[in-house]
């Protein structure tokens, strides 16, 4: 590279964005004899490089980068960074991409630089955007400016949701975090997108562009990384938002920043758009105009610094930094990374007692332009340089190969996340540029080789997680084959998935179809295609109902039918509880002549359930019964085999020898708390009975029925009294007993009334199965209240039993009795119970006519009620010597 001192065609071609400005400088540079070219960037510089080879081989090209050196003996032509391009090498044609950079506040020294002294000797050119046109005129008044227009038009098409964005669209955010973002509601909404950050290695970013390219995904994001050249198939480019941190403060894009970036939209003399979605506001119609039109307010200085540093000494280095410059164009840079870096060690004793000549200014000079590619600046970046200035100013002059050997194996690792991984190249990248400086390391081609490796593979394994983190390969799949206009092939595998291109997209659970592709925009077609093969599969599966055995189906949570594990069809409220309606799940594809068939298959599988589980209560319903036997068996039916013995106790009292028996051969017993079927106490039998009770009722109690086998257990909140009943339980305290131990319970306490008061006694705790303070409030339901404790234990006895109200108002039922009135007292006779053994007419087992026996009188003979007595008009007739008054005639006469 040649100083501007020797003279040499110059010309600065400036326009817009896709004019063909790098196209016609590399045909001009191949046109040459040698060459060299300068690009902004490392992915670009390498992307070029890869065209030049194919066009020249890769013995006549070299790649020169700061962490990157492909360096053929006999080179020609040498693609580089600008910040990398070789001072000392002299070739007929260079050119420098980006040359509106020297107004970048970051680099734009870099670029100026090149600008005021790098020269070809036969050609140089300068590409760029017209911005800089008058400033090149002042910097370098011999060159030809040469305008490029825009090869395509550019539009403004507005906002739009992100989900509403075009295919082959770019959205460009400024932050890695918002990139990650993006790129995962794009991969649920429209299948995946390749990601692209200025951090990713060039092997990662050309997987991720390439996989955009051949139209794997469709959208790409990507921070404004892609604005310096990226040449990628883009028809639309959509700002998610338009501020960006620039080092210092988050600041809003410029002009020609956006005109940059939204450039990328078309290409050749295909037109493009550009737009904003997400939360980036509309632009505005200056701004708009400006893109629309490429017209923008021209750069009015460039950044600077002095490139002929002296290295007498360190002060006399950092006092070069400091010059200015004449031009009044021009602006000194003050705070470059480099120039930092040197600020630090300048501050440690120990780097000023070495820096003491010359070669050691310079040698500290060229470490403090190891880049720190975190772009953090952290201590642990001025620790490394400092290392790296005291080994090499130590012994040997050379890093130790132990040193360097572990600090490259600390970052060969693939684990870890997306981040991870990014932080990891940034690493190994700096140890690639530190391996390039042949003198620094022993054996620096092993160095570099290792490095790169690493660097491969830490950028293989980004590729894969940003391709398993946004990219549905499943739906980028579907995308190219509807887009190349052919259809999708289905079907349903033995295992009930159903795919279609041989990838899973959904799964067949008993007649319902559970689609996995629901977030994507191919969703339809890919859907489309899958029902195609089910009014097939569905086929299959009714006449797999049809011949399925009893023990196919079972009855799930709520009523609902279970066949194969899933739910196929659902119990509803029928006629009345004992037969309910069976309706089929609601399968759009279910035709109504397969329904039909697997209704009448369910309802004879219902039937038989019923049979084998309540094949009493069939019995029952097919009985010829009359008169209050048939009400107490409707009664029995309607409670789905029980019913509280209070409820039915005036039917009790009118049947006939007759009717008991009738009853008694259809499984019906009659206790004093319940009236009940043993049968229908078995577990399978409740739980049936506890699904039709709650599919009638639409009640459906969180705890369900108890465990099979639990004759009591704890009532749950949210279950009614009815719902006990209708399962053969009967609440009594805070429990529920089943009827038949129930009434095993009630007779113990019945004869332990017998003897007068009682204490409960260790049987009746055995026998409910629980404590003091639960049977307590048992006996309390059952009609016992407590009464003097004696010695400190309770005792209980009976509460006298009243007759039940009848509401006022309410007339009797039709058919029901007057009851009988005691003649003494007009109170109504109580009837003997009729739910004990040995039952009979008038008083059971010699007991008293109704309830426990009261206590017994001292002398033996039974308590007698209170009051006076009254004889009863009913007895025999009195003797008249046994009057009254013949008593008081014969005390008379005794005196």
């Amino acid at each position: 590279m040649s100083s501007s001192t020797q003279e040499g065609r110059i010309t600065a071609m400036l326009g817009p964005t896709n004019t063909g400005k790098t196209y016609f400088a590399i045909e001009r540079m191949l046109g040459h004899a040698t060459g060299m070219i300068g690009f902004p960037l490392r992915l670009l510089a390498r992307e070029n490089y890869d065209r030049i080879v194919a066009l020249k081989g890769k013995q006549a090209v070299a790649l020169i980068t700061g962490e990157e050196k492909i360096l053929p003996p006999r080179a020609r032509y040498f693609v580089c960074t600008v910040e990398s391009m070789p001072t000392d090498r002299f070739v007929d044609f260079l050119a420098v991409d980006e040359i509106q950079l020297c107004g970048d506040r970051e680099r734009g020294h870099v670029f100026t630089d090149r600008l005021l002294h790098a020269r070809g000797r036969q050609e140089t050119m300068f590409l760029g955007s017209d911005i800089i046109r008058p400033l090149i005129k002042k910097l370098v008044p011999k060159a030809e400016i040469v305008g490029r227009a825009r090869l395509s038009r550019l539009t403004y098409t507005g906002p739009r949701k992100l989900t509403r964005l075009p295919r082959r669209s770019a959205i460009v955010a400024f932050s890695a975090a918002d990139v990650y973002v993006l790129a995962e509601i794009v991969r649920r909404q429209r299948g995946g997108a390749a990601v692209v950050l200025g951090a990713l290695s060039p092997r990662a970013r050309n997987a991720q562009v390439a996989m955009y390219q051949e139209g794997e995904v469709d959208y790409l994001i990507a921070t404004d990384a892609i604005g310096m050249g990226l040449n990628m198939d883009v028809d639309h480019v959509a700002f998610a938002e338009d501020m960006k941190f620039d080092g210092r403060a988050p600041r809003r894009l410029t002009p020609p920043e956006m005109a940059q970036i939204a450039g990328r939209a078309g290409r050749h003399m295909n037109d493009g758009t550009f737009g904003v979605t997400a939360d980036c506001p509309p632009l505005d119609e200056e701004m708009v105009e400006a893109l629309e039109n490429h017209s923008f307010d021209p750069l009015r200085h460039v950044y600077w610094r002095n490139s002929r540093l002296s290295f007498g000494s360190l002060g006399l280095l950092r006092r070069s930094l400091e010059t200015h410059s004449q031009e009044p164009h021009v602006i000194r840079k003050r705070d470059a990374e480099d120039q930092q870096a040197l600020e630090a060690m300048a501050r440690i004793e120990a780097v000023q007692d070495r820096a003491t000549s010359p070669d050691r200014v310079r040698l500290l000079w060229d470490i403090c332009q190891i880049p720190d590619f975190r772009k953090t600046m952290s201590e642990s970046h001025a620790q490394l340089l400092s290392k790296i200035f005291f080994d090499l100013t130590d012994g040997p002059e050379r890093l130790a190969t132990d040193w360097v050997a572990n600090q490259v194996k600390r970052h060969d690792r693939t684990d870890g996340d997306i981040d991870t991984l990014v932080n990891r190249i940034a690493h190994i990248r700096t140890w690639t540029y530190i391996t390039h400086r042949g003198d620094w390391v022993s054996d620096p081609a092993h160095w570099q080789a290792q490095t790169r490796a690493v660097e491969d593979r830490l950028s293989d394994a980004l590729h894969d997680k940003l391709t398993q983190r946004f990219v549905d390969k499943r739906a980028a799949l579907f995308m190219r084959k509807l887009k190349d206009g052919g259809t999708l092939s289905a079907a349903v595998k033995s295992d009930s998935t159903v795919v279609v291109e041989g990838h899973a997209v959904g799964h067949m659970e008993g007649l319902r179809f559970v689609p996995d592709v629901v977030d994507s925009a191919n969703a339809k077609p890919v859907l489309t295609a899958a029902r195609k093969v089910l009014p097939e599969e569905l086929a299959r599966r009714t006449g797999q109902i049809e011949a399925a055995d009893n023990a196919a189906f079972s009855i799930g949570p709520k009523g609902s039918v279970i066949w194969l594990g899933a739910e196929i069809a659902q119990l509803e409220a029928g006629a009345d509880i004992l037969s309910p309606q069976i309706r089929v799940a609601n399968e759009e594809l279910l035709d109504g002549e397969m329904r039909k068939r697997i209704e009448a298959r369910l309802r004879a599988w219902l039937s038989g359930e019923f049979e084998e589980r309540l094949g009493g209560l069939t019995a029952i319903k097919a009985a010829e019964l009359e008169g209050a036997a048939r009400g107490i068996a409707y009664q029995v039916l309607e409670g789905v085999g029980g019913v509280s013995a209070d409820k039915v106790s005036s039917l009790r009292r009118d049947l006939d020898d007759e009717q008991r028996k009738s009853l008694a051969r259809l499984g019906i017993r009659f206790g004093t708390e319940t009236v009940f079927l043993p049968v229908l106490l078995k577990p399978k039998a409740v739980e049936f009975r506890a699904m039709l009770w709650s599919v009638h009722s639409g009640q459906f109690p969180e705890g369900g029925p108890p465990p099979a086998g639990r004759v009591m257990v704890t009532r749950s909140e949210d279950a009614s009294d009815e719902f006990y009943l209708a399962i053969g339980y009967k609440r009594v305290g805070g429990h529920a007993v089943r009827a038949d131990m129930l009434e095993r319970v009630a007779q113990m306490v019945r004869q332990a009334a017998r003897e007068g008061a009682f204490a409960i006694s260790a049987d009746m705790l055995s026998l409910a199965g629980v404590g003091h303070e639960a049977m307590a409030e048992i006996l309390t339901d059952l009609g016992y209240r407590r009464g003097e404790d004696v010695e400190g234990e309770p005792r209980f006895i009976a509460r006298r039993r009243e007759p039940k109200r009848r509401p006022e108002g309410e007339k009797r039922p039709e058919g029901e009795k007057r009851p009988e009135r005691n003649r003494q007292n007009g109170k109504p006779r109580q009837q003997a119970g009729d739910g004990e053994k040995g039952e009979r007419k008038g008083r059971p087992n010699g007991g008293p006519k109704d309830g426990p026996r009261g206590p017994k009188r001292k002398d033996g003979g039974p308590r007698g009620p209170k009051g006076p007595k009254v004889i009863s008009s009913n007895g025999p007739a009195m003797r008249p010597e046994d009057s009254p008054f013949a008593v008081l005639q014969q005390l008379k006469l005794a005196k």
